[in-house]
Parts: C-alpha cells; sequence; structure tokens
C-alpha cells in the first residue's frame, strides 16, 4: 500500500515505513505525530483510488523522529563581471524528519 501526499508544495510517494524530511513547523513539545491530510492517491494493490484534487477521508499518519535537523550546506555566488563584485552566501534548510506509521484512505 502506498500513497502519494502534497506538503508545502512538494509532492511525496510513501509507504509504511518510509522515513522522509518535510519542511519545518513549530510544533508543541507533546505532539509525537504528524498527520498528513492532502493525499492525492490511495493505491492498495489493484484499488486505487484518485483525488481530485484530494481523496475524501484519506490520511497518513507519521511518527517525529527529529524536530529539527539541518540538510546540505549550499553555496550561492553572486557575481557581476567588470564590476568587482562577488558575494558568497551560504544557506541551510531546516527539516523535520517523519516515519510513516498508518496510510488509511
Amino acid at each position: 500500500m502506498y500513497a502519494v501526499i502534497e506538503d508545502s508544495g512538494q509532492q511525496f510517494r510513501v509507504s509504511e515505513g518510509d522515513v522522509l524530511e518535510v519542511d519545518l513547523r513549530d510544533l508543541a513539545e507533546d505532539v509525537s505525530t504528524l498527520v498528513f491530510d492532502r493525499v492525492l492517491l490511495v493505491s492498495a494493490g489493484d484499488d486505487v483510488k484518485i483525488g481530485t484534487p484530494l481523496v475524501d477521508g484519506a490520511t497518513v499518519e507519521a511518527d517525529i523522529l527529529d524536530r529539527e535537523m539541518k540538510g546540505k550546506k549550499l553555496h550561492v555566488y553572486k557575481m557581476r563581471r567588470r564590476k568587482s563584485s562577488r558575494k558568497k552566501i551560504g544557506h541551510r534548510q531546516r527539516f523535520v524528519k517523519v516515519k510513516v506509521s498508518k496510510i488509511s484512505a
């Protein structure tokens, strides 16, 4: 069984037990699970439910493994030719690491 979910403008194909990184969000200290309710597709063998645009009543539950982690550092160079102007900027995206525990359709 797998599902396609949408979170923060990105689509993920998930199955139970998958570990994925989603964009950082404000979470209370007592929250241990996330519920994704924007499910675009659910498939269980030959039974496929495709949403228009979302599947009614379908949710994906995920346990939080790490509340805040950082991705790889990206370096951005800006340069204007013939102007002696150069700038180097670094950026690290922050994520929440989750493990999919349940898909319900």
